[in-house]
């Protein structure tokens, strides 16, 4: 039975149109015979009556095999459009045999009447539908000049028409004899005249479609337009992207390439029983992992998805992705998005009551080393005080899974949110150890591939827009997975935990920056420029170690490394602080954060937190050790060494 239930669910759109056009045929057949005998039909007749009804058999059966219902109707093209004119002539073929063979004594001129009407009814409605959704889409869509009325342009010209994101309100052409005609009645202007026609077409971005330009004269026409103000992206033409310039195998498998590793493979069963049938509530669901864990989420049929997020437009952002999901995959998911912030305790609770919470997973963090790191207060009052705002409401309203989000840099921290992240996981340890409603646990990972803030998408904006590409230090090391791989780790780990476990994933080797970077450049088509290729495109240069950045990161605090149900998961056991001393620390971390002391809550976060050895510390130890010695105080260097100001 609920496989049936399932099936219909899948196939009720078919289904519909399928009825739709039975109707439409119907009616079709109708007025056929209608304005043959000037109003007075013969339907009621018995022979006519089983002509229609052969008719309308034959007519599913020849419209379900040319493929009808199987085409999304706002991005029917000619193919379909050919598929309704060959169902709908077959179709009034089969009128005219049903008729002959029924003796229903059907007119010769009715299949040929019925024939226009059909292919109004049936086709037209098709064309409706599909004009309804372009218009509909044209509304968001960016408004884009393409730069290049050569082939390339042409193949960018088509592919974004049924795009959802760029609409194409003019071209752009070196070539005077291709200037002021009409490509698809998109008019080809002058590059002399591109800011007044960008004024007056309300273009956001240019698109650079001439891949056959030698780069150097690609560069320099988006060096020009960029110094203009203009936002320019260059796109690859399709040679380029098959040939070895542009490597579409390395392409795909750039992540796999940079990771050293194959994909981790999801547990499905781990997954469904914290999701499916349950009511989840994702934090931070606006941000990088935030929103993947949503996207995996819907797909895994909970009762109810909640998105919490602070910020207005990623909350838009990512419910209207996952309306578009669910439409595109016949999801049916109730989707909630909700504005609070996580250290609101008491939002945060009426959430949870409100609509009976099952699992959380909370992703919400300010997680960027440099800003926390002159944020202190507010990073410290976001990561920690918001983390044990969700996990008191979670305890007092009976959630049944809660599933933090951390990160590698909560290991032996030596930056404020690696510290914040570390001291959130001592208060999920104390949570797990003391209270039993809710099964609490964390997940440990790495960097995370195209995530906000990380390597890939700074160095493919600093690539295009030709180099130099940074990287602070040429020995830096990091453990990387992707985005999807983090959330799928974080949605197996919540079936696993239960009293405040540490769930981290084996992530293979770590990877040298500086390696991405030289990959990267390649993949994307260019070359290295250093000493030994003086002529090469982009250039690599170290801009040194930023505030609290390490040169290698780890994953584990200790040795008490135990298998888990998946393959590539490992349970970590790790020191726990008093729960007595535990609280005592965040109460004046409460305090400290109300009155925004940044030192008291910088000196809190060092006390609580074990291992944490901040710059700050280091200098001063440096500090403590010249001053011990008489002939290194003598030293003029000395009295450059100052103490750096807290945050």
């Amino acid at each position: 039975m609920n496989s049936f239930y399932k099936a219909a669910q899948k196939n009720y759109k078919p289904v519909l149109m399928l009825s739709y056009d039975l109707l439409m045929l119907t009616a079709a057949f109708l007025m056929a015979m209608t304005i043959r005998f000037n109003g007075a039909s013969l339907v009621t007749e018995p022979a006519m009556a089983l002509c229609l009804g052969m008719t309308l058999v034959s007519s599913s059966f020849i419209f379900l095999r040319l493929g009808l219902y199987r085409t999304v109707i706002r991005y029917m093209g000619q193919q379909a459009i050919v598929a309704v004119l060959q169902g709908v002539t077959a179709s009034a073929v089969v009128l005219a045999v049903a008729s002959y063979l029924t003796y229903a004594g059907v007119p010769r001129s009715v299949p040929v009447i019925y024939w226009c009407f059909a292919l109004i009814t049936v086709g037209g409605s098709r064309w409706l539908v599909r004009l309804y959704y372009q218009m509909a889409l044209e509304i968001h869509k960016t408004r884009v000049a393409i730069y290049g009325a050569g082939t390339a342009g042409l193949q960018l010209y088509k592919g974004l028409i049924h795009g959802e994101m760029y609409k194409t309100v003019a071209f752009f052409d070196d070539n005077a004899s291709k200037q002021n005609t009409l490509i698809d009645g998109v008019l080809v202007y002058s590059p002399a005249n591109i800011h007044e026609v960008i004024a007056e077409r309300d273009i956001s971005e240019i698109l650079l479609a001439m891949p056959g330009v030698p780069k150097r004269r690609r560069r320099e026409i988006t060096r020009s337009l960029r110094e203009r103000g203009i936002v320019v992206k260059v796109i690859p033409g399709m040679e380029e992207l098959v040939d070895s310039a542009g490597r579409v195998s390395d392409v795909s498998q750039i992540y796999e390439n940079i990771l050293g590793r194959a994909p981790v493979e999801p547990q499905k069963e781990l997954v469904s029983e914290s999701i499916s049938g349950k009511v989840v509530l994702v934090t931070g669901a606006g941000g990088s992992i935030g929103s993947e864990l949503c996207r995996q989420i819907v797909q895994w049929a909970p009762a109810k998805l909640i998105m919490l997020e602070s910020s207005e437009f990623s909350l838009y952002q990512i419910e209207r992705e996952l309306r578009q999901q669910q439409q595109d995959e016949d999801l049916q998911v109730e989707v909630t998005a909700l504005l609070g912030d996580v250290r609101n305790r008491i939002r945060v609770g009426e959430i949870i009551d409100s609509f009976k919470v099952q699992t959380i997973y909370h992703a919400a963090a300010y997680k960027h080393v440099p800003l926390v790191e002159q944020n202190v207060a507010v990073g410290a009052e976001n990561n920690v005080l918001g983390t044990l705002s969700v996990l008191e409401a979670a305890e007092a309203y009976g959630v049944e899974q809660f599933v933090l989000v951390s990160t590698d840099k909560a290991v032996r921290p030596t930056n404020v949110m690696g510290a914040t992240k570390r001291l959130a996981e001592l208060i999920c340890q104390d949570f797990g150890r003391r209270f039993g409603r809710t099964r609490v646990c964390m997940v440990r990972f790495g960097n995370v591939l195209g995530s906000s803030g990380s390597v890939i998408p700074l160095f493919s904006d600093q690539i295009n827009a030709g180099g130099p590409v940074t990287v602070t230090h040429p020995k830096v090391t990091r453990f990387f997975m992707t985005i999807p791989e983090a959330a799928q780790l974080v949605l197996q780990a919540g079936s696993m935990g239960r009293k405040g476990e540490v769930f981290v994933l084996d992530m293979g080797e770590p990877v040298r920056i500086l390696d991405i970077a030289r990959r990267l450049i390649q993949i994307m088509g260019h070359t290295v420029r250093d000493e030994a290729n003086p002529d090469g495109d982009i250039e690599i240069q170290i801009t040194g170690l930023r505030p609290g950045e390490k040169l290698y990161e780890e994953l584990l605090l200790g040795d008490k490394v135990a298998g888990t149900d998946h393959p590539m998961i490992m349970r970590a056991e790790e020191e726990r602080l008093p729960s007595e001393e535990l609280q005592v620390y965040l109460s004046e971390l409460k305090d400290a954060c109300a009155r925004q002391d940044c030192a008291e809550v910088h000196r809190l976060l060092v006390d609580s937190v074990k291992d944490y050895a901040p710059k700050q510390q280091l200098i001063d130890t440096v500090w403590s050790q010249l001053a011990a010695s008489e002939e290194a105080v003598r030293k003029p260097e000395v009295a450059e060494v100052r103490r750096l100001p807290t945050a």
